[in-house]
């Protein structure tokens, strides 16, 4: 009796609910999406990081890698903070995650830009990158905190402007030492090297141009009839 009542004290193993089983397979049918809104983020901040550091070079051009930069970062937004989450968010939510993350990729752009093209443009990424810390740090917390402000206008906030501040100083310190060594590839010196090389050779095809490579025409003509010294009658 002992023995049998023993027996049914022992619990049953627990059985997975089918809520968890449902919650189980729907994230593994998203994980392929949410790689795609992760690739979406990196790349998006990839042309835009170097969008804003080329952008006085061709600003058309670039204006519109920045903008497809914008797009592809906000489709990846739609997809991994709107589409795939298991409850929809309200529209002012929307909108907040929207505007926020476009602040985002812009601040992200600019720190990422700036730390790769320091050393081609020093004085422009000077100003890009303690300028993209902030402006990431503001857009991070205004999308991501439920009260944000407390945050950014708090100790973790003073923390992040003194560091901005203090790279600020130390890179505009370092910018002329950079430009005057050259750094690495400079843009606006490969710009005005070509300029300057194709000046020079179109100078030397119009001012040094051989003379003997012009036609001559002839003073006299040259013919047999006409030689000194021969006489049209025939001569025995």
């Amino acid at each position: 009796m002992s023995t049998s009542s023993s027996l049914a004290t022992i619990p049953a193993p627990s059985q997975p609910a089918p809520s968890h089983r449902r919650a189980r397979r729907r994230e593994g049918a998203s994980l392929p999406w949410r790689y795609l809104g992760y690739v979406g983020y990196y790349v998006g901040a990839g042309l835009i990081s170097g969008a804003v550091v080329h952008h006085p070079m061709d600003p058309t051009r670039y204006s519109m890698i920045a903008g497809a930069g914008v797009l592809v970062f906000l489709l990846a937004t739609v997809l991994n903070d709107i589409v795939l989450p298991p409850e929809r968010p309200a529209w002012s939510r929307m909108l907040r995650v929207l505007g926020t993350s476009t602040m985002l990729s812009f601040g992200l752009g600019m720190l990422s830009g700036g730390m790769q093209h320091f050393a081609d443009l020093p004085d422009r990424c000077a100003v890009l990158i303690p300028l993209g810390i902030v402006l990431s740090f503001v857009a991070y917390f205004l999308k991501e905190d439920k009260r944000p402000w407390r945050r950014i206008f708090g100790l973790l906030g003073l923390a992040v402007l003194i560091v901005a501040a203090l790279t600020f100083a130390g890179l505009r310190h370092i910018a002329p030492a950079m430009a005057e060594s050259g750094g690495g590839h400079s843009h606006s010196d490969v710009v005005t090297e070509n300029g300057s090389a194709e000046e020079s050779d179109a100078d030397h095809r119009g001012g040094t141009a051989d003379p003997t490579s012009e036609p001559t025409t002839p003073t006299k003509d040259t013919r047999p009839s006409e030689e000194p010294g021969h006489d049209d009658g025939h001569h025995h």
